[in-house]
């Protein structure tokens, strides 16, 4: 008997990571996203691993999108931020399902930055839209270059608006990015990317 086909989203999922810096360009670049944003979002920050984590909440206040931490089997949703929590990789599972996961520190991190990008990429290829913010180190570069083998777009910051430049510059050093920008035009740079991909998919009309 044949496998049942994989279920994949009927929209795009953007993908955000960082570390250093990383509440104040997340917060640049949530804020300026629309309330009808065509895309699931799904955040890792580095995070200190013992303590509860603020992020959702904070960058709750200042954004238009509802935002919250992840929970094992969420469902990637259109219009909805999910923050990976502390001390769990988040990853993307068939039919677009989330799972977290205790498993070894990628990078000294986790959640990192790769284990997301990389289940990303081969779950959900050419849907696939990563932003690498501001950090430090290199996680995120080989997630970045799974996205775009697997046919997504892949976004960094600019050095000169990156609070720490290791994980952008790392992703850029793959020749995997298909944009380097400063944190202003990222968030209008999305916008136009889901906007293209949600019309390039909308059933077309009937010829008379």
């Amino acid at each position: 008997m044949d496998e049942p086909a994989t279920l994949e989203p009927a929209f795009p999922v953007v993908a955000m990571v960082a570390s250093v810096g990383g509440l104040a360009a997340l917060t640049a670049v949530l804020s300026h996203l629309p309330g009808d944003f065509g895309a699931a979002v799904v955040i890792v920050q580095h995070l200190a691993p013992n303590r509860p984590s603020l992020l959702a909440p904070i960058l709750g206040q200042s954004i238009a999108l509802p935002i919250r931490e992840a929970r094992q089997g969420d469902r990637l949703r259109s219009g909805l931020a999910l923050v990976a929590p502390p001390d769990h990789h988040l990853i993307v599972q068939s039919e677009a399902i989330l799972a977290l996961t205790s498993t070894t520190r990628v990078h000294y991190s986790r959640p990192s930055a790769d284990a997301l990008l990389e289940s990303l990429g081969r779950e959900l290829g050419p849907r696939a839209i990563a932003v690498i913010l501001t950090g430090s180190g290199n996680d995120g570069a080989g997630g970045a270059r799974i996205v775009k083998q697997a046919g997504g777009i892949v976004l960094a910051q600019d050095r000169a608006t990156s609070q720490s430049f290791g994980m952008p510059g790392a992703a850029i050093q793959t020749g995997c990015v298909d944009a380097v920008l400063p944190l202003h035009q990222i968030a209008p740079t999305l916008v136009q990317l889901v906007r293209a991909t949600t019309a390039r998919d909308r059933p077309r009309p009937a010829q008379e």
